[in-house]
């Protein structure tokens, strides 16, 4: 009797671990289309065109940390914490790149939440339009997310933000895979008004990929052109 018991016993430990172990290799080949699926989800959900004027202002005074150290890697576990997440983050803006097919919500400050699904801005005191424009995003395994597209930009291709104000309409002056020292290409440069746009070179962070646009032109939101509304109106890096 006991040695029946024994062998049941045996019998429902192994179909539980069969259990763990086809959740476990589900979760590992499925794990890259998940992190894809979610993170178009809920990037799409912040475009900044589905905010009004107000929401951005009052954005605009949330509190936020810009410190790059403690950004962390893109995990399932930080997508999935977020996805339950009923925080609001802070959108002040948007960044379309047509030529690449990017366009995501600005967040304000590089908060590793804010980061999953957008751009964070470098500093607490730049301004759309003016000096030196900072923002950084993630690089994926996918070459649709985030600011991996990065890769692809060239010299001349439109660089559109906005804070549903006005559009600022940038054009890419250059295209560098730098060290991460390189803090200085975030540096104001007297004269010129830019955006700096900031990823990874590789997965491994070993080195960064920079963007810099150059300020061609600035227009009311209500009077830009079809191809400067229809570029915040993309599914994000679809």
């Amino acid at each position: 009797m006991a040695e029946k018991k024994q062998r049941k016993l045996v019998s429902v430990i192994l179909n539980i671990l069969t259990v763990v172990l086809l959740v476990v290799g589900l979760v590992l080949v499925f794990n890259k289309p998940i992190q894809k699926y979610l993170l178009h989800q809920k990037t799409n959900s912040y475009q900044v065109t589905k905010l009004d004027k107000k929401q951005v202002k009052a954005n605009e005074k949330a509190q936020a940390t810009f410190d790059f150290d403690q950004v962390e890697p893109i995990s399932l576990e930080a997508i999935m914490k977020n996805q339950v997440s009923a925080k609001d983050l802070p959108v002040i803006g948007g960044i379309a790149i047509p030529s690449v097919k990017v366009n995501l919500p600005i967040f304000k400050g590089l908060a590793n939440e804010v980061l999953l699904y957008g751009a964070g801005t470098t500093s607490e005191q730049q301004k759309m339009g003016e000096g030196n424009y900072g923002l950084a995003s993630h690089r994926m395994f996918d070459d649709s997310l985030l600011f991996t597209p990065l890769d692809h930009v060239k010299v001349g291709d439109k660089i559109y933000l906005t804070d549903l104000s006005k559009i600022y309409v940038y054009q890419a002056i250059n295209n560098q895979r730098v060290s991460p020292d390189r803090v200085d290409l975030l540096d104001v440069v007297p004269g010129k008004r830019l955006v700096t746009l900031v990823t990874c070179g590789e997965m491994s962070g070993e080195t960064r990929r920079v963007i810099q646009g150059e300020l061609k032109e600035i227009v009311d939101f209500d009077h830009g052109t079809k191809a400067m509304k229809e570029a915040f109106e993309m599914n994000s890096n679809h």
